[in-house]
């Protein structure tokens, strides 16, 4: 019996209750689903609801009263052992062992498809992350987005939503001429800007550039007069990082749908589009020479400047005009994933969602994640190699891999700061998350090889009743919360809370493992018989489990380690 089939008995027994006129609840206060959830202790049952407490004053009853005349009702429903009535109205539910038990095939049966659901389902969401500036190598920060930002694209597929993962590729602004100024500086031999980027990366592009142009039959751009020569190392050295930026993304397993240009604002008018129809609306007005947005009427600690007096906009009219550009494509929901930095960018942002007519925190949602620290040898990483003065997503993936890296920056709320140690992540032992989980699953596979060799088959034999061990009943209970957790985890946006469950179904199955008397396989003197038979269903339902977990992590189930 699954959360969501005990969720439905509650609810048909209520229903039972107020038709025969043994509860006095109005009919359309009776819910179509009640929420059931796992007792903190083992020894409370299976399930328990709050139900009675919930419901009573409206039935005009105690809540006691209400949840024993639920217990009667419920406990002659087929697959539940025994009903409750804890506190002053608790209802604590049992399954019996078979119901219970049966689980194990729904999700081998359901395959990757178990854990997917429909809790998101109609919502179109643009979900923008990363976006690092194409001015040198993905850095840390940046790094914890990719994680972070696909595996919450993942989650959000997974319950029904249509993603378009997008990356805002600021090609516009003051950034690109330094950068473009430190190329042409380095190439020529010359100290870079001291406003400029160094590390040898700007050496390895500029070379780059240089050796493009020629191939292409163009000038040695060092011999151009200066503004040419900037003007080279600009569109070729962006478009070299860039391309330098997506394939270390798609290493990372990350790719984006959609690659939108900050220049593609200012040169297509969609700028001035947005400042008109907020006009039309009433919500500018001009001061100064320049032209403001009233953005203190939406929770904004100040109005903000749109156009300035000279005629140029301001950085926020971009910001203005791509958010309206992502809601006419169509997208209900707009979330964008920032840095610790951009803590003020929060309450003027959900002001133009709301000068737009939008729900602030619903057709915008901005996310905001805290730094990542490295440890090596007990000292922190502080800079790389390449890039001089961050560590960049390289750094991290050569130092501890892609399964490691992903895995740890996913499995902890960006709310938080965390310090990644690369000594441990590299350690093949329980300590290290992300080796704990995927052991757990090639332990399953293992299982499975050996059962093949000893010819246990699951087509001969299953019976749910045999799966009646404490630790059975532990995993089989972890194995349920499976598709909430991934529902929770859509409507928060929280990914980490899909890598937190895999480390506890992780637990739950090594327990279940070394017990002696939990054998999937006979020992050689011994029959096979139906209850290796069916433990061997329960081994691959954890398997199918950790599996569609690690693969909304983006993070690989091997087979074998």
């Amino acid at each position: 019996m699954t959360p969501d089939e005990l969720s439905q008995a509650l609810s048909t027994a209520l229903a039972s209750a107020v038709a025969d006129g043994a509860l006095a609840l109005p009919a359309d206060a009776v819910p179509a689903s009640v929420h059931v959830e796992r007792p903190r202790q083992r020894e409370h049952g299976d399930w328990a609801t709050n139900v009675a407490l919930q419901l009573a004053k409206k039935a005009g009853t105690s809540p006691r009263a209400l949840a024993e005349e639920l217990a009667s009702r419920l406990g002659a429903t087929p697959g539940v052992r025994a009903v409750e009535v804890a506190g002053p109205g608790f209802l604590n539910i049992t399954l019996d062992a078979a119901a219970a038990g049966e689980l194990a095939r729904t999700i081998v049966e359901a395959g990757g498809a178990y854990g997917r659901g429909d809790s998101e389902a109609g919502k179109r969401v643009n979900l923008e992350f990363v976006s690092a500036n194409p001015t040198g190598p993905i850095h840390i920060g940046g790094v914890r987005w990719a994680a972070v930002g696909d595996s919450l694209a993942r989650v959000l597929e997974a319950s029904g939503a249509e993603v378009a993962r997008e990356y805002y590729f600021n090609d516009h602004g003051a950034q690109i001429d330094r950068f473009a100024r430190s190329l042409l500086a380095r190439a020529r031999g010359e100290a870079a800007p001291e406003d400029g980027y160094g590390g040898q990366y700007i050496s390895e592009i500029a070379d780059a550039v240089i050796a493009d142009a020629v191939a292409a039959g163009e000038p040695d751009p060092r011999e151009l007069p200066d503004a040419e020569a900037q003007e080279v190392f600009r569109a070729r050295g962006v478009d070299r990082m860039f391309g330098e930026i997506k394939a270390s993304l798609h290493d990372f397993g990350v790719d984006f749908d959609v690659y939108f240009h900050e220049d593609s604002l200012h040169e297509s008018g969609a700028v001035d589009r947005a400042v008109a129809r907020l006009r039309d609306a009433g919500r500018m007005f001009d001061k100064d020479g320049a032209t403001w947005l009233r953005t203190t009427e939406f929770g904004d600690d100040k109005d903000r400047v749109v156009l300035k007096s000279d005629g140029e906009a301001a950085y926020i009219a971009g910001d203005i005009a791509y958010y309206l550009d992502k809601r006419e494509r169509g997208f209900d929901e707009v979330i964008i994933m920032l840095g610790a930095d951009h803590h003020g960018y929060v309450g003027r942002m959900m002001a133009v969602c709301a000068a737009f007519g939008d729900t602030p925190g619903t057709n915008l949602q901005l996310l905001i994640g805290q730094m990542v620290n490295l440890v090596k040898d007990g000292q922190p990483v502080r800079m790389s190699k390449r890039a001089g003065t961050v560590v960049t997503l390289e750094d991290l993936v050569d130092a501890v891999g892609v399964d490691a890296a992903r895995y740890s920056l996913a499995r902890s709320s960006v709310d938080s700061t965390i310090d990644l140690d690369l000594d441990l992540l590299t350690r093949a032992t329980n300590e290290n998350p992300v080796y704990y989980v995927q052991y757990a699953h090639s332990r399953t596979c293992a299982v499975d090889r050996n059962a093949a060799d000893r010819d246990v088959s699951r087509a001969d034999g299953f019976d749910p009743a045999l799966l009646d061990h404490a630790t059975e009943a532990a995993l089989l209970g972890r194995l349920t919360e499976f598709p909430r957790i991934v529902a929770q985890a859509a409507e928060l946006r929280e990914p980490h809370r899909v890598a937190r469950y895999l480390e506890a179904l992780a637990g739950d199955y090594h327990t279940w493992y070394q017990q002696k008397d939990r054998r999937v396989l006979p020992y050689p003197d011994e029959p096979v018989e139906d209850l290796h038979r069916t433990r061997l269903w329960l081994n691959d339902a954890v398997r199918q489990v950790l599996a569609n977990g690690l693969g909304l992590l983006g993070v690989t189930a091997p087979e074998r380690m």
